[in-house]
């Protein structure tokens, strides 16, 4: 009976220390896959309006390159990892659409000529980014599209205050797309 008592101590401890060497090559491995955070927020009217996203890094490709194969009407995740989530204290009125006071992801939606840029809001938040589930899709706001002069390595996505409202501004590379609101 000792003799089984020890085998059977040597199998827990066995177990517990593979368990622990698992969660530990997980961790290394999700560490190494994700990418920073990065968070941009603004008030008006006494009311906040803030994103929180990843900030994935070109590593020498272009943003054309990678967002290039999208086909019309497809959807990128507005940054890496999980979703980008943007939360808004106050109704937020974009020319082409109202988005209500609350949570949401964003996403950019490749448009139908293949050349210009959607911003979606989608009612569910919080998935990982690639899980798009386009029945939650509330508001599409068309965004102006610009190239600018020096390409940035790290996605940056920039709330700002613009007179009576605020500007959403994504920049990737030399890929740079915004959006004016109000706040109601």
């Amino acid at each position: 009976m000792h003799k089984h008592s020890v085998e059977d101590e040597v199998k827990r401890f066995a177990m517990a220390s593979l368990s622990v060497l698992m969660v530990a090559c997980f961790a290394i491995v999700a560490v190494a896959q994700s990418n920073p955070r990065g968070t941009s927020s603004i008030t008006l009217k006494g009311k906040t309006v803030s994103v929180e996203y990843g900030r994935p890094s070109l590593k020498g490709r272009s943003a054309d390159d990678l967002l290039g194969s999208l086909l019309s009407n497809g959807f990128w995740r507005v940054g890496g990892d999980s979703s980008t989530t943007i939360k808004t204290e106050t109704d937020l009125d974009f020319s082409d659409g109202m988005v209500p006071a609350g949570e949401y992801s964003l996403w950019l939606q490749r448009a139908v000529n293949g050349n210009t840029w959607n911003l979606v809001f989608n009612k569910q938040h919080g998935q990982w980014g690639t899980d798009h589930d386009s029945s939650q899709d509330l508001v599409f706001v068309p965004l102006r599209q610009s190239k600018a002069v020096q390409s940035v390595e790290t996605l940056i996505l920039m709330l700002r205050k613009a007179g009576s409202g605020g500007t959403i501004t994504i920049q990737w590379g030399t890929l740079v797309v915004a959006a004016n609101f109000k706040a109601k």
